[in-house]
């Protein structure tokens, strides 16, 4: 019988040693100090400084006075060469707006998916949907163009245009 406790008895002796010698030669916590260097920023002008911190919630005080409202359905666009479509571009696209300007932005959609259609037939026609159409440089002057057309329709609540899918399938 003692041939069976021994065993047992020695593995939580070898236990207790363990843990007794991991709690005696554990570091001591370092203190962890934050420094900031802009200094404080008083709570009454963070929600004016377009430079400050997030907020408890994680969001930016500069950009908590906007929404993304994405537009319903996709944009295809033939890319033509020749009088023949050789390519078609699909587009998703989202606005940023004022905040509570949605219902505004849903009630216009057909005008301005008009308008967002006849800046990127022009832009098909110019070149911009051929070779490196995912350029930075042509990729912002659609945005820009696009950002025009959407603030001419809906006015000046429309902050940004913002492209979420992009993709070209060449006609074979």
């Amino acid at each position: 019988m003692i041939k069976k406790i021994l065993p047992l008895l020695l593995a939580l002796i070898g236990l207790g040693a363990g843990i007794g010698g991991g709690l005696m030669l554990r570091p001591e916590p370092q203190e962890v100090v934050e420094i900031n260097p802009c200094g404080d920023v008083p709570a009454a002008n963070a929600a004016h400084d377009p430079h400050a911190a997030p907020d408890e919630h994680g969001e930016d005080p500069a950009h908590a006075a906007f929404e993304y409202v994405k537009l319903n359905n996709q944009f295809v666009i033939p890319d033509l060469e020749n009088g023949r479509v050789v390519s078609m571009v699909v587009l998703s696209l989202s606005l940023e707006a004022s905040t509570g300007s949605r219902e505004s932005i849903y009630a216009r959609e057909p005008k301005l998916r008009d308008v967002f259609l006849q800046v990127m037939f022009d832009h098909a026609n110019t070149g911009g949907f051929k070779g490196d159409f995912t350029d930075s440089v042509t990729m912002n002057a659609l945005r820009h163009a696009l950002l025009e057309a959407a603030q001419t329709t809906l006015g000046p609540e429309i902050n940004d245009v913002l492209v979420i899918d992009i993709v070209r399938q060449d006609v074979g």
